[in-house]
């Protein structure tokens, strides 16, 4: 069973900073592609950032794009979402997510494994 525990969520204001985390549980992590999401109230889920298997190649919602960056450390089988430049629109839970193969994919059916979410509040 694969479990994914997010962390690092909160509230910030208008133009600063948030690091959130995934920490992967009960697969080989370093063999998938992993992805950051995010579903406002009363909006769909959004693909905000991907990471392939290897860290290789990473792909961004043009809305976040230059402002947030994704990574992962394969050792400690988690991944990162550093945002920065953050607005009121950012605000969001957000959730990490796995699915099968090495490769990002931007629609949340593609994706498998969910963790449970973290709030980001970006105040004006």
């Amino acid at each position: 069973q694969v479990q994914l525990v997010e962390s690092g969520g909160g509230l910030v204001q208008a133009g600063g900073s948030l690091r959130l985390s995934c920490a992967a549980s009960g697969r080989t992590f370093s063999s998938y592609a992993m992805a950051w999401f995010r579903q406002a109230p009363g909006k769909e889920r959004e693909f905000v950032a991907g990471i392939s298997w290897s860290g290789g190649t990473t792909y961004y919602a043009d809305s976040v794009k230059g402002r947030f960056t994704i990574s992962r450390d394969n050792a400690k089988n988690t991944v990162y979402l550093q945002m920065n430049s953050l607005k009121p629109e950012d605000t969001a839970v957000y959730y990490c997510a796995t699915k099968s193969g090495a490769y990002i994919a931007t629609m949340p059916r593609a994706y498998v494994y969910w963790g449970q979410g973290t709030q980001v509040t970006v105040s004006s």
